[in-house]
């Protein structure tokens, strides 16, 4: 199974169904600070939709098109990352979202990095991308922590209830990753 140790009690590890009830009481127990930055807190979080949306996130892994996390904080579920992958392309795109007791931490920069490590050594992609709200300083953050390069804003390019919202691409490529690694 998938699973990387990230310090300190932390981990990050497949999303399947044996996170799906930590998720959605996570998820539930943040909807109004994950609503300010995620379009999808809007919508059914109940524990059949969190449910489903595992399943769909498993079927994506099987394929080689996504790799789902969850953040586990000394067992306890913290967040989640995931990678899209496009195959063609070579590239992967890189959501996180975090419960607001968890933030500060580290946590979604450990995994972050992780997962980049994951993605350019074992899935041989060539460039990693984050885009998230021009206003989301913290995602913003740790982009820039994970020497990401601001490539541009996309101008209403995120659809949030009654809103459009703008959202700014960081890119990585694959050699610029860890530099002093290699």
């Amino acid at each position: 199974m998938f699973n990387i140790d990230l310090g300190d009690g932390a981990e990050i590890v497949l999303r399947d169904r044996s996170t799906d009830y930590g998720v959605h009481k996570l998820i539930n127990a943040n909807l109004e600070h994950l609503r300010e930055w995620e379009p999808w807190a809007h919508s059914d979080q109940s524990m059949i939709s969190v449910a489903s949306l595992g399943t769909y996130l498993l079927t994506q892994w099987v394929k080689g098109e996504m790799i789902p996390c969850v953040i586990r904080q000394d067992g306890q579920v913290a967040g989640a990352t995931t990678a899209r992958i496009n195959l063609y392309e070579k590239s992967a795109t890189i959501g996180y979202w975090l419960g607001e007791d968890y933030e500060g931490r580290g946590l979604v920069t450990r995994a972050v990095s992780a997962l980049l490590d994951t993605l350019f050594k074992d899935h041989d992609i060539a460039r990693a991308i984050i885009d998230t709200s021009v206003m989301n300083t913290r995602s913003r953050a740790v982009a820039e922590r994970l020497g990401f390069t601001l490539e541009g804003t996309m101008r209403g390019a995120q659809a949030y209830p009654g809103e459009r919202r703008d959202l700014v691409v960081y890119g990585l490529l694959r050699e610029e990753w860890r530099r002093e690694e290699q």
